[in-house]
Formats: structure tokens, sequence, C-alpha cells
């Protein structure tokens, strides 16, 4: 059922005809509906559920940094393999599925109409779940693009697009057909998230597929990078922040029963957070081969995006003046205050973060992942529960099951997100200290990585431990909410009615003020936002692709061998980027420790680039001939071995599986269609050179007492990581 013009109680016309006309001498009809509460209940269910499910992996990988043997000793419960799992579940399965919910219950009642098309409800519902099951699949199996926030398979980015254009056709439906003249500010946010969420992960996500689920980006290198991190800081602005300031607006007041603190500071808080923010990328790449224009446009916009996101923020908080002496009896209002605290301290950390003199201390350590989970454990997760239990009572026409346990999920939550954020700050600010320190005869006071590593251990023990709480509190409220559900009835078609919208229609009063036109029309809005973030985009990404000084070449770098092709898409596959960087920056502590800095040209054969974000291990871009083969080999097959007091997994199953060559024509075929030149007789006898290569490193190994079948894919790997960051030794011993 979409729209039920059923007969009013008081009945103002029994001519259909006469509905949506205005009566002479009467104000506008009014019109019978109901709202779908069944399709925000779906969402409401699934949120919780996939909800559990991050949470519970989160806390799976954060005691495997500690505990090697929590990786379950399997090839698909690795770190590397199932870390992004974790953050696909947390951002797109439990946040996706709670701004759904969230979108799906206001759009309708601040458009007074029923969403356009319950057809279109279901598709979008079954089909997101879907594409969540199906990243549940494949990601374990190794199947990633590597880009972070975006692993998943081009099939799958496709079945994204479409489900993603079937909410935005059922939303902008529903906008188009609403019986509220003015559209709230609720629904600004949504529609800038629609828009952009589209742009980014188009363009994001543009790749050469090689099979079903293999494939390569279009851009390499340096350009790759930037794209990915363009992308990577907008999907956390425009998944995980502006439709839930959009929920805010909307939620918050109701909760307290309280107007927005200000209209005018809403407006000024949108226009200038989607403009400000969409430049800000670049400061994820600070003092890499990024470059310095590049560099310096992201830390100016990020500083500035201090304001919006503090107006936002302030607007919020302000909004419950008045009411305050609720927040000491209400947890969903205890829920909503600490997130919107926690909004406040990440998006005045994450300028701080992009001063260059502190990047230079919190990139690549622990320091990012608590900045990262003060905005996803506070903001995204207790804005999250707020909204579910204010949303479920009113739903089943029941009270909450258990106050009690609602307050309790509310202190464990806190005390879980303090022992989760507290020890990352001291580890991240322990290891940007450890691995610049000297000693006072000028040599690294710490050479070994490991040093750092295991100094650092007791605080991810305390970390795991804040998940282990906060996975609790969410277990108390799925408890708390199913519950609820089971003492109520769900009212799955909730009766409303509205005054019909005069087409004709002349503003006078406040109605004149300039912004008040954008709030009639959804179609101008919509290309405002889109033409407010292009301009930011197209600044940056444009020259870094067109102007070739950018990224200068280097004559002897080249492409991978086929070997090496087939190893580099081993360390893709087993998520190896999670842990190892491959991006020495110029510091003399990086020089000294990892060998020359990197240089963009480097990387122009790289689909797609393999920096990293985080460094659990060293980096490993300078890795080639810095020890023999059969270091390598003992190294995967147990690296306390080589590394006593490794956390590093071992990866066995590398010397028992066959090396799969059967795609390695087209791998090469793939790449140089992207730009890579490989030539035919390199494409069609790719096979030939790279059982010779193998042959070559499977007898260096023999030399050295180990016997290895060259068809091994242990093999693979080792060729790559003997070629990382050779080229460029070739050029100096020139």
């Amino acid at each position: 059922m979409n729209v039920s013009f059923k007969p009013p109680v008081t009945s103002i016309s029994s001519d259909r005809e006469a509905i949506g006309k205005r009566p002479p001498g009467a104000g506008a009809p009014v019109e019978y509906f109901a709202y779908d509460n069944r399709t925000v209940r779906n969402f409401a269910v699934a949120t919780i559920i996939w909800g559990l499910v991050g949470m519970l992996v989160g806390v799976l990988i954060a005691s495997q940094l500690f505990a090697p043997s929590a990786n379950l000793g399997t090839q698909y419960t690795t770190f590397g393999r199932i870390r992004p799992l974790h953050t696909n579940a947390v951002i797109f399965a439990f946040v996706g599925n709670a701004i759904f919910m969230g979108v799906y219950y206001s759009l309708q009642r601040l458009c007074k109409t029923r969403m356009f098309s319950d057809l279109l409800s279901k598709i979008h519902f079954w089909g997101w779940q879907a594409i969540i099951v199906a990243a549940a699949i494949t990601l374990p199996l190794g199947m990633t693009t590597s880009h972070e926030y975006a692993e998943l398979e081009w099939p799958i980015d496709i079945a994204i697009t479409l489900i993603w254009v079937v909410f935005g056709v059922n939303m902008f439906g529903t906008i188009i057909k609403r019986r509220e003249r003015h559209l709230y500010v609720a629904i600004w946010f949504y529609i800038a998230t629609f828009v952009t969420v589209a742009v980014l992960h188009i363009v994001n996500s543009f790749e050469m597929p090689v099979s079903l689920f293999k494939s390569y980006y279009l851009y390499a290198g340096v350009q790759d990078a930037l794209v990915q991190w363009w992308y990577g800081h907008n999907a956390v602005a425009f998944f995980l922040t502006t439709p839930f300031l959009g929920l805010m607006y909307y939620f918050l007041p109701k909760m307290a029963n309280r107007p927005v603190y200000s209209y005018k500071l809403s407006i000024l808080h949108f226009w200038a957070l989607i403009f400000i923010y969409i430049w800000a990328g670049p400061h994820h790449l600070l003092y890499t081969s990024l470059p310095d224009w590049a560099q310096s446009l992201g830390v100016v916009f990020s500083i500035m995006l201090i304001a919006p996101s503090w107006g936002g923020m302030i607007n919020g908080l302000l909004t419950l003046r008045g009411a305050w002496d609720k927040v000491r009896e209400d947890a969903i209002l205890k829920f909503m205050v600490v997130g919107l605290t926690s909004y406040g301290m990440a998006t005045f950390e994450g300028p701080m973060l992009s001063l260059k003199n502190v990047n230079a201390i919190a990139h690549f350590t622990d320091w990012i992942v608590a900045h990262v989970h003060v905005g996803a454990l506070g903001w995204n997760g207790f804005l999250a529960f707020a909204i579910l239990y204010w949303l479920i009572p009113r739903m089943y026409h029941t009270p909450i099951y258990s106050k009690k346990l609602m307050n309790i999920h509310f202190w464990i939550g806190t005390l879980g997100i303090l022992f989760y954020a507290v020890p990352m700050y001291i580890s991240g600010f322990t290891q940007g200290m450890m691995w610049k320190e000297f000693t006072p005869e000028g040599v690294l006071k710490y050479p070994s990585f490991l040093e750092t590593t295991l100094q650092v251990l007791p605080m991810h023990q305390m970390r795991a431990l804040g998940g282990t709480f906060y996975l609790l509190g969410a277990i108390l409220m799925a408890y708390n909410l199913f519950k609820t559900m089971a003492a109520g009835t769900l009212v799955a078609n909730e009766a409303a009615e509205a005054p019909a919208l005069p087409k004709a229609y002349t503003p006078t009063g406040s109605d004149t003020y300039w912004h008040r036109w954008f709030e009639r029309k959804p179609f101008p809005l919509l290309v405002g936002s889109l033409v407010v973030i292009l301009i930011g985009s197209l600044v940056e990404l444009i020259p870094t692709f067109m102007v070739q000084s950018n990224v200068p070449t280097i004559a002897s770098v080249q492409p991978y061998t086929a070997l090496e092709v087939q190893g580099r898409d081993l360390y893709i596959r087993e998520g190896c980027v999670n842990c190892h960087s491959q991006m020495v920056r110029p510091f003399r502590s990086e020089t000294e420790r990892y060998g020359e800095y990197s240089k963009a040209g480097e990387f122009v054969y790289d689909h797609p680039f393999l920096w990293g974000s985080k460094r659990t291990g060293p980096d490993l871009h300078r890795e080639g001939g810095k020890y023999p083969d059969s270091w390598h080999y003992h190294h995967m097959r147990d690296p306390a071995s080589m590394s006593p007091g490794s956390i590093m997994p071992p990866y066995a199953w590398l010397l028992e599986q066959k090396l799969d060559i059967s795609t390695t024509s087209d791998k090469l075929r793939a790449l140089k269609k992207v730009g890579v030149p490989y030539d035919d007789q390199t494409i069609d006898y790719a096979n030939e050179a790279l059982m010779k290569q193998a042959d070559l490193v499977s007898g260096r190994l023999a030399k050295e007492g180990i016997k290895v079948k060259s068809d091994r894919e242990i093999v693979a790997l080792i060729a790559y990581l003997q070629r990382l960051g050779t080229d460029i030794k070739k050029m100096e011993s020139n």
C-alpha cells in the first residue's frame, strides 16, 4: 500500500475528485493516509543484528593484536582479511541500516506522506541486506580491491549503485508528493548525502575487471591515493556525518520536546559543512608523495572545518536549553548528549591531526584508531542507540521493556568508549615518540620495530576490554528492544492525516527570505549541493591527473613481472596493507629505519596503490633485498621464528597452496588497458616467464636448504616482496 485515501471519519467530500481541491470558503481538504512503519522496523532490526556482528568481529580483531592465536589458524579469519569485514559491517551494515531506519521514519513525517513506493522500499531493504551478505562472504575469501572502506569488488559495487538509485528515487518521490511546503533542515542533509555518496562511490569505483571477483583500479599510485582518500575522508563526512546530522535535527527536538535552537545557524551549518568537508581528504596523505599544493589545501580546509562542525554541535546542544533537567532522568537524551559531545571532540581533533607537526607523530599510529572510534562509538553508535530506544516503543505502542537496562547500557557503553579510546591515545603517542627517538650518539634508540609493538601490547589489551564493554551494552540493548517488540504489536500502517498542499503559493513575510526558496525546491537544492561538493573535488582531482609534473616519472621504474603481479595480488588478498605501509616519509627517523624516502614516480604502475594507513608492522616499501628469500619463507611460515614476540599470524597455507596462474595473461591485459606498458608478447607468454622466474626463486631457496615447489603461492609472494622499492636503487647504481 502506498497512499490510502480512506474515507475520513468526518467526511469533507464523498467525491474523490474533490480531494486535493479547495472547497469554496473552506481550508485545504484533509487527506488520510498511513505511514509505513514496517520498513522502518525492518531497518531497525537489521541495525541491531548487523551492529552486534560488526562489534563482535571488532573485538575479535582487537584481540588478534595481542594474541595471534585469536586468528583461529585459518586463512579466512586473519586480521588482514576480516579487518575490512569489521569496518564494512560497522559502517555500511550497522550505521547504514540506522541511517535508512531514521530517514524512512522521519522523511514520511516531515513530508506528511507515506513513502513514494512500498515496492521500492522492499527492494531497497532486501537489496541492501544482500549486499551486506555478499561482503560478509567475499571479504574473508580475500576478494578485495584493498581500497579502505571500498574493498568490495566490482559486481557488488554495481549492486550498491543500483540500490542507491532505488533509495534516491524513493526518497525524491516522497519529497515530490509531500503535503508540507518547506523542506525541514533534516531533509537538506538527506539530499546532500544522497548526491555526494553517489558521486564518491562512482568515481572511486572505476575498475577494470579481470574476472568476476578480480579487478584493477583505473588509477595508479599518487592519483589512486588521492581518489581513495578523497572518497575515504568523505565517506566519513557524507555517510557517517551528514545523514546523522539530519537525524539529529529531527530526533533531538522530538526527544527533548524543544525546537531547534537556531534556524539560521542550521543554514550556515549545512552549506559551510558540505562545501568545506569535500576539500579535506588530502590531510590523510601528508608527507607522502602527493604534491605539496594538494596537501596544503587539505590542511587549510581541515582547519576551516572546525567552524561548521562546531556550529552543528552547538545548535544541537543548545536545542536542549531548558530541558537539561530531563537529561538527568532520560537515558535516551544521555545517549544524545554523549553522542553530540563525541562529535564535537572528533571534529576538533580531526583538524588538529591535519596540522603537519601533529600529523608527523600521529599518522600510522593508534592515535588515528582512537580518533576514528570516538566518532564511530560515540557519535554514530550512541545516536543510533538513542533513535532505536525512541522509535521501537512508539512503533509498537508499548513502553520500553526495561528503563533500568537502558541506563545500564548507557553507562557500560560510555565506559567502553573510555576504555577503548584512552589506551589507544596513549599507545599512539608512545608509538609516534618511540619511532622518532634518537640516542645522544645520533642513532635510532629503538631500531627494531618490534620493540614498539611489544611496548603497546597492554594498551591493546585494554582496548579489547573496552570493545567488549561496548559489545555487552549492545547485547543488553538488543535484549531490551526485542522484549519490547514482543510485548507490543507493530503498527505497520500508522494512520495519519494532513491538509493537501495547494499548488498555488505566494510567499509572504518570513517566507520571502532567500533560503526559503531553496526549501521549497528539492531539485534546485539537489543541484546546489552537487555544485558545492564538485568545486573542491574538481580543483583537487583534475590538476593531479592532468598536470604531468605532479608525478615525475623515473626511468628505472618498470612494470612488475608476471610472477610479481601474482605475488602482489596475494599481498592484496591477505590484507597485508591493513598492517604494513609502503610509504617512507621524508623524516630522518624513517629514512634511517627503512631507507630512501618514497617518490611519486615509483608508484606509476601500482594499480591499486598500497601505501596503507596504519603501521601495526614495519613499512615495506624498501623491503626488496633487505633479507634473503629464506627469511621471508620462514617468516611467513612462523613469524615468531624470525621475529621473537611478533604478533603477526602464520601464513602456512601460502607454502602449500598452488598458485593460480590461469588468469595471468588476463591480469596483464587488464593492466595494459589501464596504462601499464605491457607488450603483446609479454602478455601472450606471461606464464612461461612466470614459471622461469619462479624456478629461479625456488632454486635460491633450495640453495638455502628449503625445498618448495616453484608453483606454490609463497614463491610469488617472495618475488613481489623482493622487488619492493628496488627500482630506484638501480637508478642510484647507474
